[in-house]
């Protein structure tokens, strides 16, 4: 596997690389506000029935009237008087019918501008007997990045990281754009589901294609670095969202862009390795001399040969030609055993992280702040998880992360109620955690997986998160059992997925493998000594080859 030398020939982390990734990473920032877009768009404000259109506030007594009284002395969200109640104010109730005859808001509601002035619940009435709907429309933008992980990862491995991309960012902006203008509420549920699909692509082939054009000493940096504009995003929304109420030019602002991200992205370079594994050699020449012009390694570049390249890469070319199909994931049994232990992996870090952020108003506090603290928190946790990648590798980071984060939920499931400090500041641990293990397990899974089958991995693997993102809301119905038991399923499922990261291998230092055959090698334990002996080996031949021109 000599595909890491020759990145260092034509400039390692030259200024390619550093443009390169820049542009494709940027777009992260606007895909973070897509991710969670619905907790401002779809804000539920304070709401009460609205009367007849033929009552006579002077005579039935004002709005009041109509309004009966919840046990905190608010007004009912989902009840009006059948009749106006005349006389003094009623006595707090739990029970609307005290009161009165009541009946269903069948005129509409009446909505509290003050915070959320417009969105999708005020303006198609999605409360009351809709209020399911409301969650219906973010279930089908995860179900859209279920399926884009599903078909755009298998259309990159087949047509390659670039073109996809760029059909990506096309789709983003157009759908998005168009959920801006949907008429109606189902219109817009289907341009939501599409940008889910387009967006899915975005976030593993960013990775991807970052990714396999780095060196070895430089991927948990960059891993690193698309965590930390992840987490950027975060902060940018929350400022947005306070600066754009309304949720129609808010949806533009955050869609528009991708406009300009599609446009760029035309300049994109392919990736090497995946011309390379495809068996395109000519292809890989190409875009390698081309990477060193840009680095300013033009006499390096021109070194480089069909000959230097079928000497350097003879292994991939014999042995990884074409590309592996997606069932090769279950028939090979390396692949299958990485396949299972990182789809636990992937399933428990969203699953517990959906737990966590599905209720911001849950913490009491400003929905804008929740956010910042959301994201705040990011970035001390990456920083450590950072240090602990690059120092003692990939899996102690990833089954450290995971497990902190099991035990933060596990233990505010026996903290009581009343102690709202302890358990927000234990929730905000645990969600640090989890952001740290979602930016482990993406270098992680890419460093695992072979070339030719690297972007199905990843896209099977953001499958699986999404499943668990699905079924995390479910879990939460459990409360009406014991209102801890959502919280100990929570943490014992990131807590068991920990203890499996001890069957994945360690890749810190290790060299991306290209084809299905390294894996099976790796699963045999081939010793290290040997394979470092073997390079060893190869060095003077490839010194000798350049020295005869070849």
């Amino acid at each position: 596997m000599a595909f890491n030398d020759l990145l260092q020939q034509v400039g390692g982390v030259g200024r390619f690389q550093q443009i390169q990734v820049t542009l494709v990473v940027l777009p992260l920032l606007l895909m973070a506000s897509h991710n969670t877009l619905q907790n401002f768009t779809a804000a539920i404000p304070t709401h009460h029935c609205r009367p007849p259109a033929e009552a006579n506030f002077s005579q039935d007594g004002g709005l009041e009237a109509w309004l009966p009284r919840d046990g905190q002395g608010q007004p009912e969200s989902c009840l009006r008087f059948a009749v106006p109640r005349r006389g003094p104010p009623f006595p707090n109730s739990t029970d609307a019918n005290s009161t009165g005859a009541t009946e269903p808001c069948t005129n509409g509601w009446i909505y509290d501008n003050s915070t959320f002035p417009s969105t999708i619940v005020t303006e198609w009435d999605l409360v009351c007997s809709n209020r399911a709907l409301r969650q219906l429309a973010q279930s089908l933008y995860m179900v859209g990045v279920l399926l884009g992980a599903m078909v755009f990862g298998y259309l990159a491995d087949r047509l390659g990281r670039r073109k996809v991309l760029i059909l990506n960012y096309l789709q983003t902006a157009v759908s998005g754009t168009c959920a801006a203008f949907a008429p109606n509420f189902p219109v817009y549920c289907a341009f939501r589901l599409l940008s889910g699909m387009s967006l899915a692509s975005v976030a593993l082939n960013c990775m991807t294609l970052s990714l396999e054009w780095m060196p070895i000493h430089t991927r948990a940096c960059v891993g690193t670095l698309i965590g930390y504009v992840y987490s950027l995003g975060q902060f940018l929304l929350a400022g947005v969202a306070y600066a754009v109420p309304h949720w129609r030019p808010l949806q533009l602002l955050v869609s528009v862009p991708f406009f300009a991200f599609f446009i760029y992205s035309w300049f994109f370079i392919e990736s090497a390795r995946w011309h390379s594994s495809s068996g395109r050699l000519d292809l890989t020449l190409k875009t390698l001399q081309r990477v060193a012009w840009i680095n300013g390694k033009r006499e390096e570049g021109t070194k480089l040969s069909m000959e230097v390249l079928r000497a350097s890469l003879q292994k991939e070319l014999t042995m990884g030609k074409g590309q592996a199909s997606a069932l090769e994931l279950l028939r090979c049994p390396a692949l299958r055993h990485l396949f299972l232990c990182l789809s636990m992996l992937w399933f428990a870090t969203s699953f517990a992280y959906y737990g966590l952020v599905m209720d911001l108003q849950g913490f009491g506090v400003s929905i804008y702040l929740i956010q910042v603290i959301f994201g705040a928190v990011d970035l001390p946790a990456k920083l450590v998880g950072f240090l602990v990648i690059n120092s003692l590798g990939r899996r102690p980071a990833q089954m450290a992360s995971l497990l902190l984060a099991g035990i933060c939920i596990l233990v505010n499931g026996v903290i009581p109620q009343d102690q709202s400090m302890v358990r927000t500041s234990l929730a905000v641990l645990g969600k640090g955690c989890l952001a740290t293990s979602f930016n482990c397990i993406f270098l992680y899974t890419g460093e695992l997986y072979p070339t030719v089958i690297r972007q199905t991995g990843l896209g099977m693997g953001s499958t699986m998160a999404r499943v668990g993102s699905i079924v995390s809301p479910l879990v939460g119905m459990t409360a009406e059992i014991y209102p801890s038991v959502p919280l100990f399923i929570y943490g014992a499922v990131p807590v068991a997925a920990s203890a499996v990261t001890a069957l994945l291998p360690e890749t810190l230092g290790q060299p991306l493998p290209d084809t299905v055959q390294d894996m099976e090698s790796r699963r045999r334990g081939k010793p290290r000594r040997q394979q470092q002996d073997q390079q060893k080996q190869m060095v003077p031949l490839q010194a000798s080859a350049r020295e005869n021109g070849l």
